[in-house]
């Protein structure tokens, strides 16, 4: 997963890099010619004896410009003084600001700091930008980034040796876990302390491999010892009860289902009932695969919510599905609020635009990927490893 958007974002931050490096040479350059001149006769100025100079040169401007700033004239018949204001000569003013402005970059480069121009920037800002649209990363969540990378470098100084010890690849690492890491909690914590059973319904559209995830659920909570029990309440597609079913059967879980055309929100109830007979920890309701854009199954999921009031609402994409999935996790939080997403098909993702966007426009977290077909090929999602992935290629 990444694979391409890594490289993409690799470049930028060598780009980057590149001329931040060419521009701290040509400062310590210009700083090693000034000291030089600022000295006495002799050999031996440091950053530290232009920082001094400069300084002495300031107060000194500062202290003549003061005795010609006013001028007493008491004039020859008694009469009273008047008081001449001397305008500054420009060309000492002029003059000043280039020690100021060397003293300055002479203290940032003694203490391995720079500061990154907002020109300089703004090229490889708009090729950012450019990189992240290309792979399906949302509009709004791109500019997030580009503000951040953009706060944490321009007019800022920054330490030169960070976590990585290129100031460049922070900035963006920072910038992308800031909009990734959105609303993360733990998972297995809200499960352990939640009143049992917890109730857990699965949302998202036909194809993107919500049944599967489901089983795929179902066996990570058996191995964390959670037993569950699984509830068919995709009333509306023949052959689901045999989809789910044969899943149960293949994981030895129970399972519940009434007839094809059946109210989903009957099957979700009978399956609490159950678990609470049972002592079942989790109840796992399938729901059916809708379009966001058929109110009447929006609907349908919306009185699921409101007579069950499920403990969770799991929205399931594909993360191939890049800028689409981003627009039908924001319908289904709308019509039923989510609490988090699982993105499919991962291992199949070279961009990762939607697992970048999801978490920022819903405000809702990414809690797992699906990386295959298999029962145990369902992984946690942890921001920080994505972002190291991304960023450095861990």
């Amino acid at each position: 997963m990444f694979d391409g958007l890594r490289e993409k974002l690799g470049r930028f931050s060598d780009d980057v890099e590149e001329d931040v490096d060419a521009v701290e040479e040509g400062e310590a350059d210009d700083i090693d010619d000034s000291g030089a001149d600022a000295e006495a006769p002799g050999e031996g100025g440091s950053a530290g004896d232009v920082t001094q100079s400069a300084a002495e040169s300031d107060a000194s401007s500062e202290s003549d410009a003061d005795a010609e700033s006013t001028v007493d004239t008491q004039p020859a018949d008694g009469t009273a003084a008047t008081e001449t204001s001397a305008e500054p000569d420009a060309s000492t003013e002029d003059a000043a600001e280039p020690d100021r402005g060397v003293a300055e970059r002479a203290k940032l480069f003694a203490t391995g700091k720079t500061v990154i121009d907002e020109d300089d920037l703004q090229d490889h800002l708009d090729d950012l930008e450019l990189t992240l649209l290309s792979s399906d990363v949302e509009m709004s969540v791109a500019g997030e980034i580009l503000d951040g990378v953009e706060a944490n470098l321009v007019g800022e100084t920054r330490r030169r040796l960070q976590s990585t010890g290129n100031l460049v690849q922070d900035s963006l690492r920072e910038a992308l876990y800031d909009v990734i890491s959105v609303g993360q909690f733990d998972f297995e914590e809200r499960i352990d302390e939640a009143e049992k059973p917890v109730v857990i319904v699965f949302t998202g559209v036909n194809g993107v491999g919500k049944t599967t995830t489901i089983a795929k659920l179902a066996q990570y909570l058996e191995e964390r010892g959670y037993s569950s029990v699984l509830a068919n309440g995709d009333t509306y597609r023949a052959g689901a009860n045999q989809q789910l079913g044969e899943h149960a059967d293949t994981l030895d879980v129970p399972y519940i289902s009434h007839e094809q055309g059946g109210d989903p929100t009957a099957v979700i109830y009978d399956a609490v009932e159950y678990a609470e007979a049972n002592d079942v920890d989790v109840v796992l309701g399938d729901t059916a695969g809708r379009l966001h854009t058929s109110e009447g199954l929006m609907d349908q999921l919306s009185k699921i919510e409101r007579i069950i009031e499920p403990d969770m609402t799991l929205f399931v994409d594909e993360a191939v599905a890049g800028q689409d999935a981003v627009t039908r996790a924001t319908e289904f939080n709308d019509a039923a609020e989510i609490d988090g997403t699982i993105l499919t098909k991962a291992d199949a993702d070279p961009q990762g635009g939607a697992a970048i966007s999801i978490a920022h426009v819903t405000g809702k977290p990414i809690l797992f990927l699906g990386t295959g077909q298999g029962y145990d090929h369902l992984e946690r999602f942890d921001p920080e490893e994505v972002v190291d992935q991304l960023t450095l290629g861990e």
